[in-house]
């Protein structure tokens, strides 16, 4: 099940990851991050969320993407029907990819991120999402959005789609933490207007004065 990209935007410091997929509850299943390590996709026909957390884990310990990923793979014997990617804060990426996941399947990596998928409906949807997001002018969170919009165009996960999930953490700023879990028209624009209300409005004027990673104890004045 799955295609995810995880990516740094070098203009804010955000990381940031998104994901959908034809099954339920995406956000839940696959996505994970940490400011002191960086961001997880753990997904595949069997997923393992044990691998999405312990590879931050390797990465907060001072492990690049590519031993966290390796290190978490090869310990496992259920390897083969999984799929991980990683990326540090810097934006390093890795991947791995099991051959009992079904195709098409694979990882792309590209400078400040990571797409990855199985069960697509063509060879071209990493492209197209790693070619929407790096060719985008938005903001660093629509373009996440505009990633999975063109994996979507361009073949999909062949079942058809029902959730999505976009996940941004940045010291400053409280955790974007938005999911489809179950949409059974069109789950990526369901997220899309949920996207819209979370960051506009009372919810967004509310949300700046929580507390944050860089300052644990603010409070509305």
């Amino acid at each position: 099940m799955t295609f995810s990209i995880l990516a740094r935007d070098p203009n804010t410091g955000s990381i940031g990851g998104a994901a959908a997929t034809g099954s339920l509850c995406v956000g839940g299943w696959v996505l994970r991050g940490d400011l002191g390590a960086g961001m997880s996709a753990s997904q595949g026909a069997s997923p393992s969320t044990f691998w999405g957390e312990e590879v931050l884990q390797q990465m907060r310990g001072g492990s690049t993407p590519e031993q966290a990923v390796n290190d978490v793979t090869c310990r496992d014997k259920g390897r083969a029907y999984r799929q991980l990617a990683a990326m540090d804060l810097k934006g390093n990426a890795a991947a791995f990819t099991g051959d009992k996941n079904d195709d098409v399947k694979g990882s792309r990596l590209f400078p400040g991120g990571v797409v990855s998928g199985n069960m697509l409906g063509r060879d071209t949807v990493l492209d197209a999402m790693e070619t929407a997001f790096t060719e985008s002018r938005e903001t660093f969170e629509r373009r996440l959005i505009e990633a999975l919009k063109a994996a979507h165009d361009s073949g999909s996960d062949f079942r058809g789609l029902v959730s999505a999930a976009l996940l941004v953490l940045h010291t400053d700023r409280p955790p974007l933490t938005l999911r489809i879990d179950y949409h059974a028209d069109d789950p990526i624009r369901a997220l899309e207007r949920l996207f819209q209300k979370a960051t506009s409005g009372d919810y967004a004027d509310w949300a700046r004065q929580v507390p944050v990673a860089s300052d644990r104890e603010r409070i509305l004045d």
